[in-house]
């Protein structure tokens, strides 16, 4: 299976159960977690072709999430499709928990 259908397969499966696990303490977590293939355990991407998540702004990634789900953004990446995957309230959740985090020391 490639890289792409694993990460959609499971982005998918966060998703559907998305009702049932709005009590989830670890939402938040969970949802940033299927973000790690590229962008590094809690947002600290190793290479520089990525951007880091950690420690940015809850409402930048906000934004570019709505740009992307909208298309506002060039199509150079898998991040429109992704970005749709979500609801604004995921966004939002994984937005939040990527702020929280600490960016790596370089």
């Amino acid at each position: 299976m490639s890289p792409f259908r694993t990460l959609a397969v499971a982005t998918l499966a966060l998703t559907s159960t998305w009702a049932a696990a709005q009590t989830d303490v670890n939402l938040a977590r969970n949802l940033a977690a299927t973000c790690a293939n590229c962008h590094g355990t809690n947002g600290n991407a190793l290479g520089k072709d990525v951007k880091p998540l950690a420690g940015v702004p809850a409402a930048n990634i906000v934004g570019l999430m709505a740009a992307y789900k909208a298309g506002a953004i060039p199509n150079t990446t898998i991040m429109h499709q992704i970005a749709k995957g979500y609801s604004d309230e995921q966004i939002k959740l994984i937005a939040e928990y990527f702020a929280a985090q600490k960016p790596a020391q370089k």
